[in-house]
């Protein structure tokens, strides 16, 4: 699902350099940046609330705190 972004020019600036030195083109990069900040978001949150992040827990598990599971 495409979404339009506006950056300030400091960080455009700074994924211009970012991929200028690293090979990677800009959208892969914001792509990691976007993936690595909803993760970090995630554990945040999901810790602040007492709960494990779901991507730690098996399916099993969740399933047995939901109390679907055996």
């Amino acid at each position: 699902m495409p979404h339009l972004l506006r950056f300030s020019r400091d960080l455009e600036a700074r994924f211009d350099v970012l991929a200028e030195a690293t090979g990677l083109g800009k959208t892969e990069l914001i792509t990691r940046c976007v993936e690595v900040g909803v993760q970090a978001l995630e554990h945040q949150l999901l810790v602040e609330r007492g709960g494990a992040p779901l991507a730690e827990r098996s399916i099993d598990q969740v399933l047995r705190e939901s109390g679907l599971g055996a």
